[in-house]
């Protein structure tokens, strides 16, 4: 499973959870830019208005647009291509938000909490993409159908400590 990500260039990349991912085995980065056409070809996008993804989109590339919540419809208006809208089930997230300007949707993740999600449910888990993510200890812990669901080697996912949120992240 292949995954294409379209980045909003105004995120902060410090900010990402997606920027480990960068230089990662079938995982590519394309940024937005408004008068660019993104073609997407057949894929999967990950999108909270879709119908729940299944292992019956199995065999499908991802696509997720990284961005905040109120510019996705500017940024997937530059995405061409035969796109299978679906959801995630509900998971909760382990990422710290703390928008001022605007409220996430309560059931948002962080972008590489729901590549992972997407992952197990299509019964290709990359547990790599969760490696250098801050918060994965306590997103799995959170979620464990989805640390049951990966089946990766025992103590791979749930080796390391918690990380503890320090103040103002």
């Amino acid at each position: 499973m292949n995954i294409l990500i379209l980045r909003d260039p105004r995120e902060s990349k410090a900010k990402c959870s997606l920027t480990p991912l960068r230089g990662t085995e079938g995982v590519r980065f394309v940024d937005y830019h408004h008068e660019q056409r993104l073609d997407a070809g057949g894929r999967v996008l990950l999108h909270p208005d879709g119908d729940e993804l299944s292992e019956a989109d199995r065999g499908f590339d991802l696509l997720l647009i990284d961005c905040s919540w109120r510019r996705v419809p500017k940024l997937l208006a530059t995405v061409d291509g035969s796109l299978r809208v679906r959801r995630l089930p509900e998971l909760v997230t382990a990422y710290p938000r703390r928008s001022k300007s605007f409220e996430d949707p309560s059931s948002g993740l962080a972008s590489v909490e729901a590549l992972y999600a997407a992952s197990v449910i299509l019964r290709c888990p990359r547990p790599e993409l969760l490696a250098g993510y801050r918060w994965r200890d306590q997103f799995l812990q959170a979620n464990l159908r989805l640390a049951r669901g990966s089946e990766p080697a025992p103590g791979r996912l749930l080796d390391k400590k918690p990380t503890s949120v320090p103040p103002g992240t």
